[in-house]
């Protein structure tokens, strides 16, 4: 089938959220400060000590709630709704890309708004304004768990992603550094006549050659890429302002 448009694919990390106020784990202050990742974030943690595991994710979830999506979300959303192809990968657990608006988006490390079975993890609920209570079960009678993907477990969605890369006629990379494995290894996935760009607002970070770099904040450089785009009803790479 033939697009009616060029395909943006756009890979989003925690940077972008940050700017909504969710904090990541790299952060030195915020949720992650007072918790060492072995103690929440893998499946050791949960065998050891679930309820702890449990009220961490519901801080994390409380704060998600709270947050609300900024001008790159929502412009990535317009962008969208403007008729243009559009498919968000992001490694972030929040919804802050479905609340602006955005159709297409695959988590790769999982949703923190859902709820998983612990033994089965295609059995998965969605949580509402609700949070995860021990004794909360799925349909099989085992303990619901975050439907995260915790460090030292695979990542189920990493295979999606990489077709949908293969499909791309532009990257846009937005809060993520492209060091962090297995995210960054997307961009081999490429196109050769596919082109790639970051958008970050540190300039000295380093990028893999053939990467156009943006240097901005997400919430500035976002928005004023989709601005081009649409006057010029085309994809491309612009050179910096």
């Amino acid at each position: 089938m033939t697009r009616k448009s060029p395909h943006l694919v756009v890979l989003t990390g925690a940077g972008i959220s940050a700017e909504s106020g969710i904090q990541t784990f790299r952060a030195h202050d915020g949720l992650w400060a007072d918790h060492r990742i072995e103690d929440v974030a893998t499946p050791e943690a949960w065998a050891r000590d679930t309820a702890m595991v449990l009220r961490f994710y519901d801080a994390r979830r409380d704060q998600v709630r709270a947050a609300r999506p900024n001008a790159a979300h929502r412009a990535l959303a317009g962008l969208e709704a403007r008729g243009f192809e559009v498919s968000i990968i992001t490694q972030n657990i929040d919804d802050l890309h479905e609340r602006a608006g955005s159709r297409h988006v695959l988590h790769l490390h999982g949703e923190i708004m859902m709820a998983r079975s612990s033994v089965n993890p295609r059995m998965r609920y969605p949580l509402g304004r609700d949070n995860i209570a021990m004794g909360d079960v799925c349909d099989q009678g085992s303990q619901l768990r975050p439907d995260v993907v915790w460090f030292g477990e695979a990542v189920p969605a990493y295979p999606q992603a990489c077709e949908i890369v293969a499909e791309a006629d532009l990257l846009l990379v937005v809060g993520t550094s492209l060091v962090v494995m297995p995210a960054a290894a997307l961009v081999d996935e490429l196109p050769l006549d596919a082109e790639c760009m970051l958008v970050d607002p540190d300039e000295q970070l380093s990028i893999p050659p053939g990467v156009t770099r943006w240097v901005a904040s997400a919430g500035e450089g976002v928005p004023a890429l989709v601005r081009q785009w649409q006057r010029e009803g085309r994809l491309f790479v612009p050179a910096m302002p």
